[in-house]
């Protein structure tokens, strides 16, 4: 199942209490206070795992808490501290407070964000001995921990993202290119899902795909699947529509599709494109895919994802267009 947000309340752990304790020992008079601190909570901890590409753990854990810090004890012994608690959330994930205000964005697979500190552990009370006062009765509680309720939103990381109406033919794009299984079927809605594949299109280089649900004429309004995963598609680098050669209107949809997503987020409109011409395979010659009346001079190709017809340029075109935009990131 893909979850791509939750709303979970995080705890970091209360600090333990520090101890009031005297020494009481044989052959050693007035020994004097020797209760010892207690130990701190534990932190939360935000990590970005590659190795996740869900935040399905967290749909059933309303609640994460960190480990409380240990008592401290006689004969001056300081309590534990608290285990850390680290939320591991996929690369991709916003957390937000509960405002709607941004806390942290996590893109790069490893960073850390220690958001909640644990509670500071009591002083037993060995530490208020004074020349004056030798024998001190006091000692401190542990600072309580922190409880903050947050909101996480992934919005997944691709190179690539495939943008339709249902049945263009992403999904079989996606399984054609990439070792990724999405289910495909000849009915709308296929897809309910994002899936990401690896597509290998020279030796040791490659670049992440996204098939995203297919989009509908308001989707950014809530209608279909679309709206909720147009999010998506604001972190790819670059897009590819894909449209029905079948349909007779490639022109209306396309233009349908780019409106969609200048009313979702207009910054969409400024990604690099292309796009392709879906099931050649159907036409007694697959250049007759490509209709004649369609004006649009961006990147086109006509290919045919079951006979492998055009795959090949595509690959290289959407390959050194990643490339491309990749060199340029790393130059900035």
């Amino acid at each position: 199942m893909f979850v791509d947000e939750v709303t979970v309340t995080v705890c970091s752990g209360d600090g333990g209490n520090g101890c009031k304790s005297f020494r009481r020992e044989k052959y050693v008079p007035r020994g004097g206070p020797d209760g010892g601190d207690g130990g701190d909570g534990g932190s939360v901890i935000f990590r970005a795992d590659e190795s996740l590409s869900t935040l399905l753990d967290y749909r059933y854990r309303p609640l994460i808490q960190a480990g409380r810090g240990v008592h401290g004890k006689g004969k001056n012994l300081t309590g534990a501290n608290g285990d850390d608690i680290v939320i591991r959330v996929p690369p991709g994930t916003i957390v937000r407070a509960e405002s709607g205000k941004t806390i942290v964005d996590l893109i790069k697979a490893g960073q850390e964000f220690h958001f909640l500190k644990g509670g500071r552990g009591g002083r037993g009370n060995a530490r208020f001995a004074t020349s004056i006062n030798q024998a001190p009765s006091r000692a401190d509680d542990g600072q309580p921990g922190k409880e903050v309720t947050v909101q996480l939103e992934l919005k997944l990381l691709a190179d690539v993202g495939l943008v339709g109406f249902p049945n263009a033919g992403k999904s079989t794009i996606l399984s054609r290119l990439s070792a990724a299984h999405p289910r495909i079927a000849d009915y709308p809605f296929t897809t309910l899902e994002p899936h990401l594949g690896i597509v290998h299109w020279r030796e040791h280089e490659s670049f992440l795909l996204a098939d995203l649900p297919g989009l509908i004429e308001g989707a950014h309004k809530g209608k279909g699947l679309g709206s909720r995963f147009l999010r998506h598609i604001e972190r790819t680098r670059v897009l590819l529509f894909a449209l029905d050669s079948m349909s007779g209107r490639c022109n209306e949809e396309f233009e349908l599709l780019r409106y969609e997503l200048n009313e979702s987020n207009p910054a969409l409109l400024e990604k690099p494109y292309g796009i392709v011409f879906t099931k050649a395979d159907l036409f007694e010659r697959p250049d007759e895919a490509l209709p004649l009346s369609f004006s649009d001079g961006s990147p086109h190709f006509v290919i045919s994802a079951v006979s492998g017809y055009g795959m090949n340029e595509l690959v290289d075109f959407l390959g050194n267009y990643v490339k491309k935009i990749r060199t340029s990131e790393l130059s900035k």
